[in-house]
């Protein structure tokens, strides 16, 4: 038995002993598939407290509890709900509380400040979120720790090369920066991904090209900002339409190298919604630390590694009218009977601005 495998042994033996937020799948260092276990449907016009529920971008176990964002520019909150899985089954959720984010005076953000997309839980039980601003309007992103009742307690320092920009060859696309936010593996820091390549690194995908790095960076507690990056090239857009983009929205630690990192594909003019959703390994155990180059373009650099793990297409015949809609949350769930691993996914509605679509959260065994 090598001395790493003996480590290795410790560091699970220690991290199950402990009630924590780890991320680490109880039973596996390496995620084999992902089992369909059952879909729930939040229905269309579910309510709480007067305030509709929508735009459901994140999700987020911790403690026996969910934690769920939204994405309402003109609201931004998250709920806490508890989700159930009874006989190997998720049940409906059952919304306890929503939280209404505050800016940094205490007060309620004016509409159109803030865009919430992701959401973990600290080891302190605080709120870290992430926010794309409105590139187009001049409003920067920002990652920013809120208390439990939703009160500004700090924010993450964001390197420049994320922020708006006067020259339009650089800094993010509009709707495409903070999306994945995730706790490492060990909960000593967290990890951030852009949703779509900085203008100076590749292009928007397309259904014919991508040549679309995005990246995944680190944030250390102590430094309070971004300290390492890493380049995690994107896949082409699935299918034709008008409108074609595919980006990155949610992304989970789950030991030192390793990661799920979820690709949603959206192209416009399809009768079943367009998206095409799907969950890659990663491992960043060979790539390139990036936090140095502020351009990718014309640079040389070995990215992420990355190996499919599910296509949701596979299981859109399970899904409610087949659709497999617009999912941007991702998060570990309980342990099922046998011991293994939840993994739960939720689609973002956009509060049905756009046609019909569904808030569903979708069940998965880990093996």
């Amino acid at each position: 038995m090598s001395i790493k495998y003996i480590y290795s042994l410790l560091v699970i033996t220690i991290l199950l002993s402990c009630k924590s937020t780890s991320l680490l799948p109880e039973n596996t260092q390496e995620i084999q598939q992902l089992n369909f276990v059952n879909e729930v449907i939040i229905p269309a016009d579910a309510m709480y407290d007067g305030v509709a529920v929508g735009g459901l971008s994140s999700i987020d176990y911790v403690d026996g509890k969910w934690y769920i964002i939204s994405d309402d520019r003109k609201n931004p909150r998250f709920y806490i709900a508890d989700i159930k899985i009874e006989n190997g089954k998720l049940q409906s959720p059952v919304f306890t509380s929503m939280v209404n984010l505050k800016d940094t005076l205490g007060i309620a953000f004016k509409s159109g400040l803030a865009d919430p997309e992701s959401l973990r839980v600290t080891p302190s039980k605080d709120i870290i979120w992430s926010s794309e601003g409105n590139i187009s309007k001049g409003i920067n992103p920002f990652i920013r720790i809120s208390s439990i009742d939703g009160a500004f307690k700090s924010a993450i320092v964001i390197p420049s090369r994320y922020l708006v920009h006067n020259d339009v060859a650089s800094g993010p696309h509009n709707n495409g920066v903070f999306e994945a936010l995730t706790r490492n593996y060990d909960n000593n820091g967290f990890w951030v991904t852009t949703e779509l390549p900085l203008k100076q690194d590749g292009i928007v995908p397309t259904a014919s090209e991508a040549n679309s790095p995005v990246r995944i960076a680190y944030i250390d507690h102590e430094r309070n900002t971004f300290t390492r990056e890493y380049a995690y090239m994107l896949d082409k857009v699935a299918r034709n339409g008008k409108l074609e983009v595919n980006g990155v929205t949610e992304i989970l630690s789950y030991d030192e190298h390793s990661f799920l990192v979820l690709e949603r594909s959206y192209a416009s003019g399809h009768d079943d919604g367009g998206n095409d959703v799907k969950i890659y390994q990663v491992s960043l155990k060979n790539a390139t630390d990036i936090n140095d180059l502020n351009s990718l373009s014309n640079s040389s650099y070995i990215p992420a590694n990355k190996k499919l793990l599910l296509d949701l297409s596979t299981v859109r015949s399970k899904l409610t009218d087949g659709i497999v809609d617009n999912i941007e949350g991702m998060t570990f769930g309980p342990n099922f009977e046998n011991g293994n691993r939840s993994l739960v996914v939720i689609s973002d509605n956009n509060f049905n601005s756009f046609g019909k679509q569904l808030s569903q959260i979708i069940l998965f065994e880990i093996k």
